[in-house]
């Protein structure tokens, strides 16, 4: 889910859609407004789930998309090689999810963890 908000609006740390990926902003830089034009923002942002880094450059008084990102939790019901089948705690739902390489070692059957969704993707957190 998304909703839309002005480009003026978004704050460092917040979130946006660029290129239909949920990403983090992670600096924001407003030009002034010149003789007959609108002030720039320049946007620069990071992929929650491709950890991409890409910059966008928009009038302040743009539309733009906002995720709706939500961070749940989620018990593992089994463990398959790199892809972990999980039930959320709130939902009872049923999905698999990838295991980065850096929390390989940790995570256990049985084990409760959060992890972060938006636009129908899911990351471990």
């Amino acid at each position: 889910m998304k909703e839309q908000t002005e480009v003026g609006k978004l704050k460092e740390g917040r979130y946006v859609v660029v290129d239909d990926e949920p990403s983090k902003i992670l600096s924001i830089s407003v030009s002034k407004p010149g003789k007959h034009g609108a002030a720039k923002a320049r946007i620069d942002v990071m992929g929650i789930f491709d950890g991409v880094k890409r910059s966008i450059v928009q009038p302040v008084s743009a539309k733009t998309y906002v995720p709706i990102v939500e961070r749940k939790s989620a018990q593992v019901l089994s463990i398959s090689g790199t892809t972990a089948q999980m039930m959320d705690m709130k939902e009872f739902t049923n999905f698999e999810i990838e295991i980065p390489p850096e929390k390989q070692d940790t995570i256990e059957t049985g084990k409760e963890l959060m992890y972060i969704e938006s636009m129908g993707k899911r990351k471990l957190d």
